[in-house]
C-alpha cells in the first residue's frame, strides 16, 4: 500500500533547491496507534514541501516488510524510516541499508543491532517502571498483580516487562502472580485470560502492555463478574473515541501511560540528518500517567491540538492557493508587459502593413471576382456534364433493357423450333443455328453493357462462397474446347495444385475468365496455343491465374488504352465491341483483385489475374452462387405478332392462366405457347390485369415487371393483399436481371422470377409445377378443416378467408334455406368469385363446404344425449331427419343413431 503525504498541506517557506525522498516502512500492530503516528508525520511534513514521502505498509508481515525495504533500496531513497513489529527478522535488511550509506531512523521498535543512524521511540523500560510504581501506589504497596505482555520477541514487550519487574521488586508487598502472552490484539486476551483469572482469583490489578489489551482484560473481568474488584492499567494513552484516554474517562480502565507514537519527532530527526544538522542518535520519548485526576485535561488538550492542526492545514491550503494565484498573476503581469511592448512595436509595423495591405486587398478583390466568375462557370459546366452523363447512362440502361424484349421473341421461338423439329432440313437447321448464335452474342453484349452500368454506379455486389478455383476455371475452359479444336488451336491448362480453395464470386469471375479466354481465342491464329496456368503466391496471400496466347500481341500505342471502355485498338478490322477487357478489369477490382498484362508484338500476350485468398466478411455469402446464364440455345423465326383478345381461350385443361404483358408480340407469344395446355386470358396493363384476376380468379398469373402506370411489382403486391386473389401463384417476367431486382420481386410476393429472354419449355414446366404445388396446398387446407378443427386460425390471407367463411356458415347453420348467394352476399363478393375462390383454395364447391361444416357440427352434437337426432337435424338446418340421416351416412358410412351408440356407450 502506498500513501503520499508530503506537501499535502502546502508550505510556509520557499521550497529549497534540494528535493528529498523519504521511505517509511511500517509493520506495527494497532490501527489507532498507526494512524496517530501517521498524523504526527503528516503534521511535521506540512512544513517541508521539498520532501517526497513514500510509505509501504506490511500489515503485520515481517517477510513482506523485508521485501518492501528492498524495493525502497532499489528506488534510490535518501532516508529510510523503519517501524518493525518483530525486531530480529528486519535487523539484516536494516543493516544492509545502513551499510549502503542510507541513513536509517528506527521508530518505536528497536532492532537487535546498533547499525542504524538514529532511534526515536518511547522509553519502554521507563514505561514499565512507571506502571509498577503507580500500581503500588494504587494498591497501597500490597496486592496481587497479573501482567498481560505484548508479542513475544518484540522489544517493547521485553523492555516494559523488565522495567515493570524491576520497579515492582522495590515493593515487598506487591507480587506478580501470573503473566499472559498476546499478539498485541484484544482477541488473544479474550481467549487466554479467563482461565488464568480462574486460577488466581486473588488478583487485584492487571497491567496490560497496551490499551487494546487492557480493554480485553476489562471485558474478561466483566464476564467473570470481577470488574469492580480488579483494577486495570494500560499503555498508549491515544486520543479518539476508542483510545486509552476515552477508556479512562469512561471508567473502563483505571489509568493509561502516555506512549507517544513519535511520528513528529521521527520526521524532525530525519530532516536534521538530511540537512546535515546536529542530531542525537538516541531520542527517547517521555511518558506520564493518565488517570481520573488528569484525564479530562488531557482530552481537552488533545482535542484542542487536533482542532489547531486542522486550522493550520486549512490555512496552509489557503496560503498555497494564494501563492499559486500570486504566481499566476505575476506570470500574467509579465506576459502583459511583454505583450504591451510587443504591441507597441507591432503597432508601427501594422500601420505600415495596413497601408500596403489596402493596396494588395484591392488587387486581390479584383482577382477573387475573376476567380469566382470562373468557378461559377466551371460549376455550371460540371453540372451540365453531370446531367448529360446521367441522361446518357439512363438512356443507355433503358435501351439495354428494351433489347431484351425482342431477344425474347427471337431466342424463344428459335430454341423451340430447334428442339421440337428434329426433321428440319440441314440448310434450315444451319440457318436457325446461325440465328441462335448471333442472338446469343447480342444477348451477351447486352449483358456486358448492363454489367458496365452496374460497375459504373457501384451497384454490382460481390457474394463470395468458398470453392475450388481449379475446377471452376476448368469448367469455363471446357466451353472453349470445341471452337479451339476447330481452328487447330491447342488449349492447355496447367494448375500448380489439384485444388486451390478460396472465397470467390462465381458470377463475377465467370465473366472475367470468359472474356480473357474469348479475347485470346479471338486473336490467336490457327495452329497457335493458349495456356492457362494457376499457382498460389504465399508472399502475397493470393492466387495468380495467367492466360497466355501466341497471338500477334499488343502494339505500343494500344497498351495505354487496352483497358478503356469501347477501345478497339489500331487494328484494321474490329473483332469485338471493346468492352471485354474493360469489363474484366472492373470486375477483378470489384473482387479485390488485380488484372495486369505483358505483351510482345508478334509473340503473344499474357493476362494475369491476382485474387486474394481471403475476402472481407461483408463480401462473403452463406449460400452458393451459380453463374448466371448469358443466353439460351434457342433459335427460330418470329411467330406472327398477333394481339390476343383478353378472353379465355378454351383448351384441354381446366386451369386458367392470366397473362399481363404490355408488349403485344411478347403477349401473343406467351398466349400461343400456353394455349395448347391451359385456358388463357390476357391483359396489356396492370389495372386491367387486376380486374380480370378479381373477376375470373385464375389459377396462375404471368406478369411483366415493366408495365405502364402500374408496375408488375405493384400488381403482385395488390394481388397478394386481396383475399380474393391472394392464393394465386404469380410468375414475374422482366428484362432486369440483377440479383437485387430478383430479390425485390420475390419480396413483393412473386412465386417465380424469370429473366428475359426465357426458355419457353422452362416456363411451361414452371407453370405446371406451381399448379401442382397449389393442389398440394388445397389438400393442406382441407386437412385443416377436419373434424377436430372448428375454425381456422387467420395466420395468412387465405386462412383468414377460410376463417371468415367458416364463421358465416356456422352463424347460419340453423337456416335450411342457406345457399351460395347468401354466403357470397355476406362476404361482399359475387357468387362466381366465391365459387372460384373456394374451388381454388379447397378444391371443392361452396355447397359441399357448407354441408361438411353441418356434418362436422352434427358429430359434435351427437356425442351428447341432450338433443334427439331430429333436434340435431333441425338445429343444423337439415330439411328433415331422414335427409340428415342419409347425408350423415353417405359421409361417415354410419347412421346418426349408430354413431351415437358407438360413442356414448360406457
Amino acid at each position: 500500500m502506498y500513501a503520499g503525504i508530503g506537501g499535502l498541506a502546502g508550505c510556509t517557506q520557499a521550497a529549497p533547491k534540494r528535493q528529498y525522498t523519504i521511505g517509511f516502512s511500517q509493520c506495527t500492530n494497532g490501527d489507532a496507534w498507526r494512524q496517530a503516528m501517521l498524523a504526527g508525520m503528516q503534521k511535521e511534513l506540512s512544513f517541508h514541501p521539498e520532501v517526497r514521502f513514500r510509505m509501504k505498509d506490511a500489515r503485520y508481515s515481517s517477510a513482506l516488510q523485508q521485501q518492501q525495504i528492498r524495493e525502497f533500496l532499489r528506488e534510490g531513497i535518501d532516508l529510510l524510516i523503519v517501524s518493525a513489529n518483530e525486531t530480529e527478522p528486519v535487523t539484516p535488511i536494516v543493516e544492509e541499508a545502513y551499510n549502503r550509506g542510507i541513513p536509517v531512523v528506527i521508530l518505536d521498535r528497536r532492532t537487535t543491532s546498533k547499525l542504524y543512524t538514529a532511534y526515536v521511540g518511547g522509553n519502554n523500560l521507563e514505561v514499565g517502571q512507571t506502571a509498577a510504581r503507580y500500581a503500588a501506589g494504587l494498591l497501597g504497596g500490597r496486592g496481587q498483580v497479573l501482567e498481560v505482555l505484548g508479542a513475544p520477541g518484540s522489544s517493547p514487550a521485553i523492555d516494559r516487562h523488565r522495567g515493570f519487574a524491576q520497579a515492582l521488586a522495590e515493593y515487598p508487598g506487591m507480587q506478580l502472580v501470573a503473566r499472559v502472552n498476546s499478539n498485541w490484539e484484544r482477541p488473544s486476551v479474550l481467549t487466554q485470560l479467563p482461565a488464568v483469572l480462574r486460577q488466581h482469583p486473588e488478583v487485584d490489578l492487571i497491567f496490560a502492555h497496551n490499551d487494546r489489551l487492557a480493554l480485553g482484560a476489562y471485558q474478561v473481568c466483566k464476564q467473570l463478574g470481577r470488574e469492580r474488584q480488579v483494577r486495570i492499567v494500560g499503555v498508549d494513552g491515544l486520543p479518539g473515541p476508542h483510545g486509552g484516554i476515552q477508556l479512562v474517562q469512561d471508567g473502563i480502565i483505571n489509568s493509561t501511560l502516555l506512549y507517544s507514537p513519535g511520528g513528529e519527532e521521527a520526521i524532525r530527526t530525519a530532516m536534521r540528518i538530511l540537512q546535515h544538522q546536529p542530531f542525537e542518535k538516541e531520542n527517547p520519548l517521555s511518558t506520564m500517567v493518565i488517570d481520573s485526576t488528569n484525564v479530562l485535561t488531557m482530552k481537552l488538550q488533545t482535542e484542542k491540538l487536533s482542532s489547531q492542526q486542522q486550522d493550520i492545514r486549512r490555512q496552509q491550503r489557503l496560503l498555497q492557493q494564494q501563492r499559486a494565484t500570486y504566481a499566476s498573476q505575476q506570470t500574467v503581469l509579465y506576459v502583459l508587459a511583454a505583450a504591451l511592448l510587443g504591441a507597441a512595436g507591432l503597432g508601427v509595423l501594422v500601420w505600415r502593413a495596413f497601408r500596403a495591405n489596402r493596396r494588395i486587398t484591392r488587387r486581390l478583390a479584383l482577382q477573387n471576382e475573376e476567380i469566382r466568375a470562373q468557378r461559377n462557370q466551371i460549376q455550371e459546366f460540371a453540372e451540365q456534364a453531370r446531367v448529360e452523363t446521367e441522361a446518357k447512362l439512363r438512356f443507355f440502361t433503358n435501351f439495354s433493357h428494351e433489347l431484351r424484349t425482342p431477344l425474347t421473341l427471337i431466342l424463344g421461338p428459335v430454341e423451340e423450333m430447334l428442339t421440337s423439329g428434329p426433321n428440319l432440313p440441314a440448310a434450315q437447321r444451319h440457318d436457325l443455328s446461325l440465328v441462335r448464335r448471333n442472338a446469343q452474342r447480342l444477348l451477351q453484349l447486352v449483358n456486358q453493357l448492363m454489367d458496365f452500368r452496374k460497375i459504373d454506379v457501384g451497384k454490382m455486389p460481390v457474394r463470395a462462397t468458398e470453392g475450388n478455383l481449379v475446377v471452376f476455371v476448368r469448367e469455363i475452359m471446357d466451353v472453349f474446347e470445341r471452337p479451339a479444336r476447330q481452328r487447330g488451336i491447342r488449349l492447355r491448362f496447367l494448375p500448380a495444385e489439384p485444388a486451390l480453395l478460396l472465397w470467390f464470386d462465381a458470377n463475377v469471375l465467370d465473366k472475367v475468365f470468359f472474356n480473357l479466354l474469348s479475347n485470346s481465342l479471338k486473336f490467336t491464329p490457327e495452329g497457335g496455343q493458349i495456356t492457362v496456368s494457376m499457382q498460389r503466391v504465399p508472399a502475397e496471400n493470393a492466387v495468380r491465374v495467367s492466360v497466355e496466347d501466341t497471338g500477334r500481341g499488343i502494339s505500343e500505342q494500344d497498351r495505354a488504352h487496352i483497358f478503356e471502355w469501347f477501345y478497339q485498338g489500331q487494328q484494321s478490322v474490329a473483332k469485338g465491341s471493346g468492352m471485354g477487357l474493360a469489363l474484366a478489369l472492373g470486375l477483378t477490382r470489384l473482387h479485390q483483385g488485380t488484372l495486369s498484362f505483358t505483351s510482345q508484338p508478334g509473340r503473344g500476350s499474357t493476362f494475369v489475374v491476382t485474387l486474394p485468398l481471403e475476402l472481407p466478411q461483408e463480401l462473403k455469402s452463406a449460400e452458393a452462387v451459380v453463374p448466371l446464364n448469358l443466353g439460351f440455345s434457342v433459335e427460330e423465326d418470329l411467330l406472327p405478332a398477333l394481339r390476343p383478345e383478353p378472353e379465355a381461350a378454351v383448351s384441354g385443361s381446366e386451369a386458367l392462366v392470366l397473362v399481363i404483358e404490355d408488349n403485344p408480340e411478347v403477349n401473343a407469344f406467351l398466349v400461343q405457347k400456353l394455349r395448347p395446355h391451359f385456358q388463357v386470358s390476357a391483359a396489356f396493363d396492370g389495372a386491367r390485369g387486376l380486374e380480370l384476376a378479381a373477376d375470373s380468379i385464375p389459377d396462375l398469373i404471368i406478369c411483366d415487371v415493366m408495365l405502364p402506370e402500374l408496375s408488375g411489382l405493384e400488381v403482385v403486391a395488390r394481388l397478394k393483399s386481396d383475399w380474393r386473389t391472394s392464393h394465386i401463384p404469380v410468375v414475374l417476367l422482366t428484362a432486369r436481371g440483377a440479383s437485387e431486382q430478383q430479390v425485390e420481386g420475390v419480396q413483393a410476393g412473386a412465386d417465380l422470377y424469370l429473366t428475359k429472354p426465357f426458355n419457353p419449355t422452362f416456363l411451361l414446366e414452371s407453370v405446371r409445377t406451381l399448379l401442382s404445388n397449389r393442389e398440394k396446398q388445397r389438400e393442406h387446407f382441407r386437412r385443416e378443416l377436419s373434424v377436430q378443427t372448428a375454425t381456422v386460425a387467420p395466420q395468412r390471407v387465405d386462412q383468414k378467408f377460410l376463417a371468415d367463411l367458416t364463421a358465416i356458415v356456422e352463424a347460419n347453420l340453423s337456416r335450411s334455406e342457406l345457399n351460395v348467394e347468401d354466403v357470397a352476399r355476406s362476404l361482399g363478393i359475387s357468387r362466381v368469385q366465391l365459387y372460384r375462390k373456394v374451388k381454388a383454395v379447397l378444391g371443392t364447391g361452396v355447397t359441399d363446404f357448407i354441408q361438411g361444416i353441418r356434418l362436422t357440427k352434427a358429430r359434435q352434437l351427437l356425442l351428447s344425449d341432450e338433443l334427439t337426432i331430429a333436434e340435431v337435424a333441425y338445429q343444423l338446418g337439415f330439411s328433415s331427419p331422414s335427409y340428415f340421416s342419409t347425408s350423415f351416412k353417405a359421409r361417415y358410412q354410419v347412421s346418426p343413431s349408430e354413431f351415437r351408440a358407438l360413442h356414448t356407450t360406457a
